[in-house]
């Protein structure tokens, strides 16, 4: 039977109810989340989140969110936190309380615990009027009209509902702190994101041999020159100065060319004032020069000085593309 009908039919459904209720969700935005973005912003500690179930799990990703955008953030598991995990809030910490309901039990023993440490408490809930929403300094109002699951059940667009306004929470935090292209490659060093912001081709080059002739080398040692240090061409030199280029295409068009090579030199097949690239700039940009030109490989120069060859198989292996 063939029910992939029905299959895309309920996937579709899913999508659009979901995307329905995240739409909805700006209407709650009000003063609340405003002051809720300041208090966290102009405070001295971290933010820590709990939550429970399918909504601790929201709170670790939105934790994580944070963290790479400038904001230090730490999760506390509610249950957890009720049997020896308070000690996670410091003196300046601001709580974020994820809860669907706001009236579970786990909440309403950690709430007051919360308040008596005197940190400020921020109540993500689809239920202003829950335990949770009563208690809490600041409300993110993540109210749905019911689930994607048919049973109106499982946790899935109340979930996707914490989520989104978690990241819109991230972001207005990532706005009034300035937080920057650098800043975040700097958490992110690792990361193929973080390479595109910090590798510079100097970083890159001296993973390769450096290929080079002069002007009067032989042909033939140029063919050898351009083999031997495997990068398909070779920065041709006068008096260290760099003058010419010859790459693979160059040594075709002259076998095409002439059925006698003897006797010719460097000079007489190269190109000349070759494409180059400053060391100090960024690896992703010799990825864009040579993605413009269409070529694979760019001569790496500082000044007038030729410093080595930046190929496109370097930036493959980097994971810049």
């Amino acid at each position: 039977m063939n029910n992939s009908k029905t299959i895309l039919a309920t996937a579709k459904s899913t999508i659009l109810s979901e995307s329905k209720a995240i739409a909805g969700l700006s209407a709650f935005l009000n003063e609340d989340f405003a002051n809720a973005v300041n208090c966290i912003y102009k405070g001295d500690g971290r933010v820590v989140i709990t939550g429970i179930g399918k909504s601790a799990i929201i709170a670790s990703k939105i934790v994580a969110t944070l963290n790479s955008t400038g904001t230090p953030a730490i999760f506390m598991h509610a249950a957890d936190a009720i049997h020896g995990d308070l000690g996670t809030i410091q003196k300046n910490d601001v709580v974020i309380c994820i809860s669907k309901s706001g009236n579970t039990p786990e909440i309403k023993m950690l709430v007051p615990l919360i308040k008596l440490g005197d940190n400020p408490l921020i109540a993500m809930t689809g239920n202003p009027d829950s335990f949770l929403g009563k208690n809490a300094d600041f409300i993110l109002n993540t109210y749905v009209e019911k689930e994607a699951c048919p049973h109106n059940l499982a946790p899935t667009t109340s979930t996707t509902a914490q989520l989104v306004l978690g990241d819109a929470l991230a972001i207005c935090l990532l706005d009034q702190r300035g937080f920057s292209s650098k800043d975040f490659a700097k958490y992110h060093p690792g990361g193929t994101l973080g390479k595109k912001m910090y590798l510079r081709v100097a970083d890159i080059i001296g993973n390769n041999q450096k290929p080079e002739v002069n002007l009067d080398t032989d042909v033939k040692k140029v063919i050898v020159e351009i083999s031997e240090k495997m990068l398909g061409v070779t920065a041709v030199l006068e008096n260290n100065n760099l003058v010419g280029i010859v790459t693979d295409g160059d040594i075709r068009r002259m076998l095409n060319k002439y059925e006698n090579i003897n006797g010719l030199k460097a000079k007489d097949i190269m190109t000349p004032n070759p494409k180059t690239i400053e060391v100090d700039v960024l690896a992703i940009k010799a990825l864009k020069d040579m993605r413009a030109r269409g070529i694979s490989q760019l001569l790496a120069v500082d000044g007038k000085s030729y410093k080595g060859v930046v190929h496109l198989h370097n930036l493959i292996n980097e994971g810049i593309i």
